[in-house]
């Protein structure tokens, strides 16, 4: 079984990921990480060396590296599910889950993320809310494809595990 975490960057797929194969016994892979390690850059670097549109190329085939995996938790890229019908190959190859959450609460966990992101570093704070909004707004149609979907801001991990093994179960 392979479960692919899908949601707005800063929604919490990395972590919710860790926690989520911990509790199934599963193994966690985290596509910005794997990216990272296979290319050898930074996805920050990559971005301001290259462009978006080679990101999601390469992003892409990671993601199908990610079809051969058995009993995975994926912690996709806020854009993966939008580009080259991802979100028809992740619901094919396994249970898709929405961490949704409100354009506020992820202003509030980016603004104060240590991480920098390609797509938001530069910008003030009525930019990055503006940013937020546009780009959920565009991505949301994706998202919405999700098997299931759960509110980010308070995330029960156990009871995410019970609804995928339940929904695993019946589909």
């Amino acid at each position: 079984m392979r479960i692919y975490l899908l949601g707005y960057m800063g929604s919490g797929k990395s972590t919710v990921g860790r926690q989520l194969a911990r509790i199934l016994n599963f193994k966690h892979t985290d596509l910005d990480v794997l990216f990272e390690e296979e290319y050898k850059i930074a996805i920050f670097d990559f971005f301001e060396k290259y462009d978006e549109d080679a990101f999601r190329v390469i992003e892409h085939k990671l993601l199908q590296k990610t079809f051969g995996l058995e009993n995975c938790v994926i912690s996709t890229g806020g854009g993966t599910p939008c580009f080259f019908n991802n979100i028809s190959l992740i619901n094919q190859h396994g249970i898709s889950v929405y961490i949704k959450m409100h354009p506020k609460s992820l202003f509030n966990r980016l603004l104060n993320s240590k991480r920098t992101r390609p797509l938001t570093s530069g910008l003030d704070e009525v930019g990055l809310m503006t940013s937020i909004e546009e780009k959920l707004a565009e991505r949301e149609k994706f998202y919405e494809q999700a098997q299931i979907t759960i509110k980010g801001e308070d995330i029960d991990v156990p009871a995410l595990a019970e609804i995928i093994k339940q929904h695993h179960l019946f589909s």
